[in-house]
């Protein structure tokens, strides 16, 4: 088994392409060990390495976020880990972990702005999406509300240090040359 790895815009961030599917439907994010434990067995054994603090798993990737740690020390270890755990046959996702798709329960709009938000989901998904998941993030919907979009960073994309300069430039300009109702465009 071959594993990839590519830079994301995000240096505490690394991608990892193991060339197979990682998650079939959705994504999955874990912040802390106890989710990781809760959720997959992968996540579990890559939160046991020391200074990982952060694993996303997307269609064909796993991204993983570090805290002090070198890249150069925890490279092998993740590698390593990867490996061992397709090689062993257990499941991405535990039973009690699930792969999240667009939560539409937390999202908040006005009923009047259903045709304004559908038309902003649709550029999300089909124009911002694919490429913040080339750099190892995702990028979703929260809410609409006074010209102001909500949008949930996740993967490299959270805590990325151009994630800002991504939404004013990227995907707000995108939005408002598309949407005249949006004005801004805020992370949650």
């Amino acid at each position: 088994m071959f594993i990839q790895t590519e830079a994301t815009p995000n240096p505490a961030t690394l991608k990892f392409l193991p060339g197979k599917v990682v998650l079939e439907n959705g994504t999955a994010e874990f912040r802390s060990v106890e989710e990781a434990e809760a959720g997959s067995p992968l996540a579990a054994r890559l939160f046991s390495i020391p200074g990982v603090n952060g694993v996303y798993f997307g269609y064909d990737f796993i991204t993983v976020s570090k805290q002090g740690q070198e890249w150069q020390h925890l490279k092998p270890a993740i590698l390593g880990s990867i490996m061992e755990h397709f090689m062993s046959g257990q499941p991405i996702m535990s039973g009690a972990g699930r792969a999240e798709e667009q939560d539409e329960e937390g999202e908040f709009f006005d009923e009047g702005d259903e045709a304004i938000v559908a038309t902003i989901k649709e550029l999300l998904e089909t124009r911002v999406r694919p490429a913040v998941a080339q750099d190892g993030g995702d990028i979703t919907f929260r809410g609409f509300r006074n010209g102001t979009v909500f949008l949930n960073m996740k993967g490299a994309c959270s805590g990325c240090p151009s994630s800002t300069a991504t939404l004013r430039h990227g995907v707000q300009n995108l939005l408002r040359h598309f949407v005249p109702e949006v004005e801004t465009v805020e992370s949650v």
